[in-house]
């Protein structure tokens, strides 16, 4: 227990979560709160706030959810399209600055998953659309095939491939500190505009793409994952990955954590603190995750007129019809904080 501990809190600081990110479930609980305080010109008219809406899991309890504030009609609803839960407050006549706070508490229990059981079944039919192909997840592209018959050559299983993958998205992207937020989230674009830099978003996006095209049902989760330190956590946004393994079912990999580690280190792939990094963020891990939503990508939700979000993790917001920039959250702006229990 004392080697498990110990792991997680050196990986933490890797990570620059310092010693919050530990083994210990009693500092992964507290309420998360989002303030929303929209800039809008004069003479705006209208306005609509879209916020995942997380749900409890596995891996998970959330509570004592609250909402407040100064718009018209408030609701949760949920997109068929991208799988996605959402709360969403709409403005019908702006006459004041739009405000909101929308807070919740979270016990997260994240852990290490148990040993990996492969009984070389069919998929569930549920999890089926999780294969599908999409602009932001080309897994139909010869591209994409290409890569997977390369990096699975030999493999016969699915955990075998789904490993084969993990490795090479982690041998063949790298964490570009320049990207903004956590990146677009497109996998062909960080494969060839980007020669395989980006950050979570992006090389989340390689992942599952790989793993798709290989047969593998994989998703993204867009959450949060930091220290567990009262303030903000604004800057604490991520992406992980879950591919579906028959036998165990979904199962965590977070290759976009090791490239950042690496980053961090300043480490080489044939590192031994590099494979000790690989293992830690394969099959699970203990730090202190929440996930805030698992639905695809492309989120065109109710009453949306602008274009379709690449991903729905950030608060999104339209102002007369015009969305704001969720990458810019002091000119959006919106502000994320953590209250430990």
């Amino acid at each position: 227990m004392r080697k498990l501990l110990l792991s997680a809190v050196v990986l933490g600081l890797a990570l620059g979560f310092g010693t919050g990110a530990s083994a210990d479930p009693v500092k992964k609980s507290g309420t998360v709160t989002y303030d929303i305080d929209l800039k809008v010109a004069d003479g705006a008219k209208t306005a609509n706030v879209y916020l995942p809406y997380p749900m409890s899991d596995k891996n998970q309890d959330i509570t004592d959810v609250k909402v407040s504030g100064n718009f018209s009609s408030q609701g949760v609803y949920h997109d068929v399209k991208t799988g996605s839960y959402y709360l969403m407050a709409s403005w019908d006549q702006i006459k004041e600055k739009p405000k909101m706070t929308f807070s919740f508490h979270v016990d997260s229990h994240y852990q290490k998953g148990k040993a990996l059981k492969d009984v070389q079944a069919k998929a569930p039919v549920d999890v089926a659309p999780y294969l599908a192909s999409n602009d932001y997840i080309p897994a139909d592209s010869k591209h994409c095939k290409d890569i997977v018959k390369t990096a699975c050559k030999g493999k016969k299983t699915t955990l075998e491939k789904a490993r084969a993958l993990y490795d090479w998205t982690i041998a063949n992207t790298y964490r570009d500190p320049n990207v903004k937020g956590c990146g677009l989230g497109d996998a062909i674009r960080t494969l060839t505009e980007s020669q395989g830099g980006g950050k979570c978003a992006d090389i989340s996006s390689v992942f599952i793409t790989l793993c798709r095209s290989a047969g593998i049902p994989c998703r993204d989760v867009f959450g949060l994952r930091t220290k567990g330190a009262d303030g903000a956590i604004t800057g604490d946004f991520h992406c992980w990955a879950e591919f579906y393994l028959p036998g165990t079912g979904w199962v965590q990999a977070d290759p976009a954590d090791v490239r950042k580690a690496m980053l961090v280190e300043k480490l080489e792939l044939k590192d031994a603190a590099t494979k000790k990094h690989t293992e830690f963020f394969w099959n699970g891990d203990d730090l202190f995750r929440i996930a805030l939503n698992r639905g695809e990508h492309a989120a065109k939700l109710m009453g949306m007129q602008g274009e379709a979000i690449g991903y729905f993790m950030y608060p999104y917001a339209e102002v007369d019809g015009k969305g704001l920039d969720y990458f810019a959250p002091k000119d959006f702006s919106f502000a994320v904080n953590f209250k430990a229990d």
